[in-house]
């Protein structure tokens, strides 16, 4: 795996959240769901001990990405929303949740949430980078 692609782990005693810088679009659904435990100011970054697991799991789980990842210490992972959902926004970006096979240049990974380039600029092609019209902010 290269280092453009690679996920950065942060454990905690009872959670390790995973991070791929790459494929975040800046949603702050972390920063705003728990400030204490996702601070970009800091360093780490990160701190899953900030919080109870169970509360953190719910937070990175709004990730619309799927660029923050998480395993408890039991093994758990997050279970793929059923039925699968897919919603395009109105710049063409595709919004995916649910249990995913995404073909990449790197292979087959499976997914459980991930936003889709709509118009095929992105440079991280299946994955929207916001490097086209399909991830710039629709004008009011």
């Amino acid at each position: 795996m290269s280092s453009a692609s690679a996920k950065k782990a942060y454990e905690g005693q009872s959670i390790t959240v995973t991070f791929e810088a790459r494929r975040c679009l800046h949603a702050a659904e972390c920063v705003r769901g728990l400030p204490e435990v996702f601070d970009p100011a800091q360093r780490p970054w990160i701190r899953p001990d900030g919080a109870e697991a169970e509360r953190l799991a719910e937070v990175v789980r709004r990730c619309p990405s799927g660029a923050l990842q998480y395993e408890l210490v039991d093994g758990r992972t997050e279970t793929p929303d059923r039925p699968t959902q897919i919603t395009r926004d109105s710049t063409g970006q595709l919004f995916v949740r649910g249990e995913l096979s995404v073909n990449t240049s790197q292979g087959t990974r499976a997914e459980t949430r991930a936003v889709l380039c709509g118009c095929g600029q992105s440079r991280l092609q299946p994955y929207c980078d916001h490097a086209g019209p399909c991830g710039q902010t629709p004008q009011a």
